[in-house]
Order: structure tokens, then sequence, then C-alpha cells
């Protein structure tokens, strides 16, 4: 066995031996779910930004800052590389500082696991309906709609990673990947995603950290790295890319926009709602946020490191580049080591969005509407059906469809940002909020990206204004925080409990 393999078996041995250890605390459904809110600042850090960054970010934003440089100067990506650096770290500090604290204290109040339960308990208090079926089960169907593509792109980016470090066939990849994944998923519930995330949060640091900072000094340092660059095209290290002022904005816009997205990830929320207290928030705060400087950072870095080790158009697919130029840098276990943390990235999520999508089912749908008098132990057996069923699903997706991880997360990410980010932003800060306000603008929120993104919005946009495109969270997230506010504030004064509006 080389030593990357054993390496790698190492690791997958190391999180299923943590799923069984896990399987042994489940004694309730809280427990299953949200690991009876009992979790440190440490341990919800880590696995609040592990689950968030992903695939995406070790393979997409490392390849996208490869292909493109900082500034993307061919002018062919909405999202250039610098612009979505500096529109995540800011996204994910303002869903700590605006999100996280009054969530988890007001989903203890109502003793909600997930989001579509929150939803419904926060505004029955204030309207006087204890169950809202209409707005759970809407919901609900949103979070499992948008999740399946999500998990299915961290399954085709663990196909990737494998393949480029193996030379398996992708699929086969995927299969195995996805199996680990969804075994330890269903066996060791929210505890055992939380503590993988928390081993893996630190693989992950290590290779968006350490290897471009090992590359470079072999490269000869930050001065070789940027002459070598600049010798291919110097304004791959701008951060305007040399593009026209139209078509800048609409790349620092949508760049922006990719961090309003983590105020309304349902995946990101029970991190919040699984402290042992709401005091813990700074500190977790703190901690998230360094994470994020860090690896943000680290994968621009990378990319660009890479332009200078590879040269240009090394790839036909640029998200295979960190996997190889891993084994490049570093000694076979070391790189072992590395690739460990790719499949981390690409693990942490799909775990966190498949359990996600089991407590909605289970808790939402099954426990709420199917079943009131249901047992923890059924509950949670129940919990383990739908994982392995959401990730049977996702399976399929990821066979079918041939769109990068980069665009299926984006996606993914931009349709549950905007139908629960200002929904969830103004319950919990603007009083006049209502039940049907929210209901209006979860489903807007939805319907706008998929008529963004499979309508030629773009084209005609910029047929319009010329070099003017915008990521589809951006028109997504102010139709729904528009719809919320001003469905809201009709329907406020008028609302009728009995009539459940």
């Amino acid at each position: 066995m080389t030593p990357i393999a054993f390496g790698f078996v190492i690791y997958l041995v190391g999180l299923i031996v943590i799923a069984l250890l896990c399987s042994r605390s489940h004694q309730n459904l809280p427990d299953f779910l949200l690991a009876g809110r009992r979790l440190g600042p440490w341990v919800v850090a880590f696995s609040e930004r592990a689950s968030g960054e992903s695939g995406w970010l070790l393979l997409g934003l490392t390849g996208l800052a490869y292909a493109s440089g900082l500034g993307d100067p061919s002018g062919t990506k909405l999202e250039p590389a610098f612009w979505t650096m500096v529109g995540g770290i800011s996204g994910l500090s303002l869903a700590w500082y605006v999100i996280a604290r009054p969530l988890r204290a007001k989903s203890e109040k109502y003793g909600a696991l997930t989001m579509p339960r929150f939803f419904e308990a926060h505004l029955g208090e204030k309207s006087g309906i204890k169950s809202d079926p209409t707005l759970r089960l809407i919901a609900t169907s949103i979070i499992a709609f948008c999740f399946t593509f999500y998990i299915a792109a961290q399954f085709v980016a663990v196909g990737k990673a494998l393949e480029s470090t193996f030379g398996w066939n992708q699929q086969i990849g995927v299969l195995i990947g996805g199996a680990v994944i969804v075994f330890y998923t269903l066996m060791g519930g929210f505890l055992a995603v939380a503590w993988t995330d928390f081993l893996q949060g630190w693989l992950m640091l290590i290779a968006l950290v350490v290897l471009p900072l090992v590359a470079m000094t072999q490269l000869g340092g930050w001065g070789e790295v940027t002459e070598k660059v600049a010798a291919i095209d110097p304004e791959l290290l701008s951060i305007t890319g040399g593009r026209s002022p139209m078509l800048l904005f609409s790349g620092i816009i949508s760049g922006f926009a990719i961090g309003l997205g983590y105020m309304g990830q349902p995946h990101l929320a029970v991190r919040y709602m699984s402290m042992k207290s709401a005091d813990d928030t700074p500190q977790a705060r703190r901690i998230a946020i360094a994470f994020g400087f860090l690896t943000y950072g680290g994968a621009l870095l990378m990319g660009i490191v890479a332009i200078a080790w590879f040269g240009a158009d090394a790839f036909a697919d640029t998200e295979k580049m960190m996997p190889t130029l891993a084994q490049e840098v570093f000694p076979g276990w070391l790189a072992g080591l590395v690739i460990c943390g790719a499949l981390a990235a690409m693990m942490s999520p799909a775990d966190s969005q498949l359990l996600v999508t089991s407590s909605a089912f289970t808790e939402d749908v099954y426990h709420q509407e199917i079943n009131k008098d249901a047992s923890d132990e059924k509950l949670v057996k129940i919990g383990r059906w739908v994982t392995l069923s959401v990730g049977l699903l996702a399976f399929a997706l990821s066979t079918q469809s041939g769109s990068s991880i980069f665009k299926k997360v984006l996606f993914a990410w931009s349709g549950l940002g905007s139908a629960f980010g200002p929904p969830l932003l103004l319950c919990l800060h603007w009083q006049r909020t209502t039940r049907n306000g929210v209901l209006a603008g979860m489903v807007t929120g939805l319907v706008t990206v998929l008529c963004w993104d499979n309508l030629g919005a773009n084209t005609a946009l910029s047929e319009s204004i010329p070099g003017l495109k915008l990521y589809s969270l951006v028109p997504g997230f102010l139709v729904s925080l528009l719809v919320t506010m001003g469905v809201s504030a009709l329907s406020g004064k008028s609302a009728d409990p009995a009539q459940g509006t």
C-alpha cells in the first residue's frame, strides 16, 4: 500500500470509529439532531466553518484562482476569486454577529430542533397559531430540494479528489466517499458530524494554509511567484483584473452576495443552535472568523502559487489542481494527509446537509404531521432511514449532472440564502415580521433564483447594460427581503389568527 493510500485508509477508519462511538450517546431526537445542545465553542466554530467552506472552497475556489488569477482578466467569471474571498469573509462574520446569538437563545426557548420548526414556533407565538404545517412543509421542501444538489456537488468533489490521487474512475470515488459520509452520519448523528468536522477542520487548515506556503517557499518566495505569474499575465495579480468599470462592479457585487448567503444556510444555523450557551457565541465567533481568514486567504494563495508552479492551462479540469500540487510538493505520507484535508472539505458539508435534510423530514414532517406520539427510538430510526434515502438520491444526481462543483454549490447556496436569509434575519431583528411575510419571502426568493439562473436573465441584463451581470443571490436576496417586509407590513395589523394569516 502506498503512503498516500495508507493515510487515506487511516482517515476513513477514524471517521467510522468516531461515528460508532457517538452512536451510543443517542437517547432521544435532540441528541441525534443537535447533540443535546452540549457543544463547546471550539467544536461549534470548527464544525460551522468546516461545514460552510466545503469542496467548493478547497477545489472550486483554488481552481478558480488558478484559472483566472485574483480578478479574472478574461472577464468570463461572474465571481472573481479575490472578491469572492472578501465577500465570503464579510458574510460569515456578519452571520456570526447578527444570527448566531439570538438564534441560539430563541431556538432553545421554543425547543426548536430545526429551522422550519423555529419559524413555526416563533411566528406562532406572535400570531397565536401553535401548529402551521404549511409554513413548516414549504420550508422543509426548499431545504430538501436545494440540499440534494449541494450534497451531490460534495459527492462529485470527493470523486474528483480520489480520481486525481489514485487514478480511480470518478464514479467509483463518488460511491466510496458517499458511502462513508452516509454511514457515519446515520450512525453518529449530529455529535459524530460535529466531532468529525472538528478533526476535518484541522486537516482543511493544513491543506489550505500549509500547502501553498510550502510550495511558495520551494519556488523561492513570494517575489519569485509574482515574477513568474506576471510573466504570464500581470493582470492575474490585479484585484480589478483590468476589467471595465461595469464588469468590475458586477464581480464585486456578486462576490459580496456570496457572503450574504451565510445567513440563510440551515446546516450552519444548526451549529449556532447546538452551542452549550448563547454566552459562548463571542469566543466561537472569534475562532470561526479567524478560520475563515486563513482558509479563504490560503485558497487564493494556492491558486496564484499553482500558476507559478504549473504554468497556465496545465489542467483541463482546474478543480483537480489541488491534489496534484499536494503530491508534487509533499512526500507521499504528508500528501495523503493534505488530500484528506480536501476530502474533509467535501465531507463536512455533505454530512451536515444530510443531517439537516433528515432533521427536516423526521421532525417537521413525520413527527409533527404523521406520528406526534412516536417514541424517541422510533424517531432516531426514521432519521437514519431518511439520511440513507437522501444520500442515495444525491448519489444518483451526482452521476447525471455535468456542471462544475463550483456551479452546483453556487446554485444551492443562492437558493437557500435567498429563501431563508431575509426571513431569518427579519424574524430575529424586526418585530413586525409575520407568518405571511416569511412564507412569501421564502417562495419568491427561491423562485427568483430559479428564474434568474434558467431564463437567461444575465444575458438580457448585459444586453441592456453592457458588462453588467449578477450572481442570482443578488436579486433573490433583495426580492425575498422586500417581499417579506412588504407582506409583513400589509398583513401585520389585519392578521386573523383563526384563519392562519
